[in-house]
C-alpha cells in the first residue's frame, strides 16, 4: 500500500492512509487477532457477514431493476478540492 505526501502535508497522507486500511478491513482484523474466537463464533460471524452481503447484494440488484429507488448523491461541499 502506498500513499504520496503532497507539499509536506502529513497529516492529510495519514488521513488518507487509515481511510485506505479502513476500506482494506485491516483495523477489523487486528480488531478480531487480539483475542481467540472459537470455531461455533466464527461460524456465527461468518454467517451473519454472508447475509449481510446477500442482502447487499439483493438490495443493490432491486435499485438497478427500478423496484427501489437508488440511494441518495452525497453533495460535495463547495471550497473543498478533492
Amino acid at each position: 500500500m502506498q500513499v504520496f505526501v503532497r507539499e509536506n502535508n502529513v497529516d492529510q497522507a495519514m488521513k488518507a492512509l487509515k481511510r485506505k486500511l479502513q476500506r482494506e478491513g485491516l483495523f477489523r482484523e487486528m480488531k478480531a487477532r487480539r483475542a481467540y474466537e472459537k470455531p461455533s463464533e466464527k461460524r456465527v460471524r461468518e454467517k451473519a457477514e454472508a447475509v449481510r452481503r446477500a442482502r447487499k447484494a439483493a438490495r443493490k440488484a432491486a435499485q438497478r431493476e427500478g423496484l427501489l429507488p437508488a440511494p441518495k448523491k452525497k453533495l460535495l461541499t463547495p471550497g473543498r478540492p478533492r
